[in-house]
């Protein structure tokens, strides 16, 4: 696991029973629709974990910045928050 895939995870998952690895959160990312499954843990990586982290995460798991950023907009519409992404 790579230093920013555990800084990731280690905000994303604290809170939660339900504990995600780094494969599934870019997969969710990547389909935006099922990462209201995880909302909570989700909800952690675009209001919790720092931009600037969260395109290091995706550049890791190959993760254009446009599919960043619609997987941030399309989480701000379902949850009603607004995520530094989404500006």
């Amino acid at each position: 696991m790579s230093s920013v895939d555990s800084l990731v995870l280690s905000t994303v998952n604290a809170p939660y029973s339900k504990k995600l690895d780094a494969m599934t959160l870019a997969n969710y990312i990547l389909e935006p629709a099922k990462s209201k499954t995880a909302a909570g843990p989700m909800s952690s990586f675009f209001y919790e974990v720092s931009p600037d982290l969260q395109f290091a995460f995706a550049e890791t798991h190959g993760i254009s910045i446009e599919a960043l950023k619609v997987a941030a907009v399309f989480f701000d519409a379902w949850s009603g928050q607004k995520s530094v992404l989404a500006a």
